[in-house]
């Protein structure tokens, strides 16, 4: 068993599952890699029960209601911790997230960082074949939250991530209320104002080729008002 852990949920990512875990699975650093299925009606935990048998490393968890990114991050997180992994890495599973850059996230983690940040927007804005819309919603989000928090990270609604073990034993995981961008911004407020430190490292985030987005007004609407909320409660000491 690695010492490392991917956490990939997924829904309904048929088209994608097998190319990342094989990707994942032939890096010259060892990542052992857990899915956490939200019950996809397409048949993504099938594929991966298959993959099981060829490559070992690859765990699978299915969750029985799809109730947001977030529940199914801190579901992985707390599997992660009995397991005894060190360093536990977000990741998603549509390939936007280049599985190459994994060994300079551990590498952060392994030379300072309690949390690795795979930024987008650290060193201008690195981002291939996503609609003009998209960057902006995803780039003001970023800077709003870093205003309203004080957070100092450019990409805080970066979605790949890698955390040292300290970092989730200390954050108490039955108190993240957050999905989608909110949690992203809510795993990340928390670590700094626990003091942990956070390190940006720059990668290039590419569209997915295949499948649809998950990202609604829903979502959306989490972040814009969820960080005023962390903000009011940790004002009051209430985070």
């Amino acid at each position: 068993m690695s010492e490392n852990l991917v956490i990939i949920p997924t829904y309904n990512e048929i088209e994608n599952i097998e190319a990342v875990l094989r990707q994942v699975s032939a890096l010259p650093i060892s990542f052992d890699i857990l899915v956490v299925d939200d019950s996809s009606p397409d048949g993504t935990a099938e594929v991966v029960k298959k993959i099981q048998a060829e490559i070992p490393t690859v765990f699978l968890e299915i969750r029985q209601a799809k109730d947001g990114l977030g529940k199914a991050y801190t579901h992985g997180f707390k599997w992660a911790l009995e397991h005894d992994y060190q360093f536990i890495f977000e990741m998603d599973a549509d390939l936007s997230h280049n599985p190459k850059d994994l060994p300079k996230l551990l590498e952060a983690l392994q030379n300072g960082a309690d949390l690795a940040i795979g930024s987008r927007y650290s060193h201008g804005v690195n981002v291939v074949n996503w609609p003009m819309s998209r960057v902006l919603l995803s780039f003001i989000a970023s800077k709003y939250a870093r205003f309203v928090t004080g957070l100092p990270v450019h990409d805080a609604t970066a979605g790949f991530v890698g955390y040292k073990r300290i970092v989730l034993e200390t954050l108490d995981l039955n108190q993240i209320k957050f999905k989608g961008y909110g949690f992203q911004i809510e795993m990340k407020y928390k670590a700094w104002r626990k003091k942990f430190n956070l390190i940006e490292v720059p990668i290039v985030f590419v569209n997915r080729i295949a499948g649809e987005s998950k990202i609604n007004s829903n979502i959306l609407g989490e972040a814009v008002f969820g960080i005023l909320m962390l903000r009011i409660r940790s004002i009051f000491g209430r985070l």
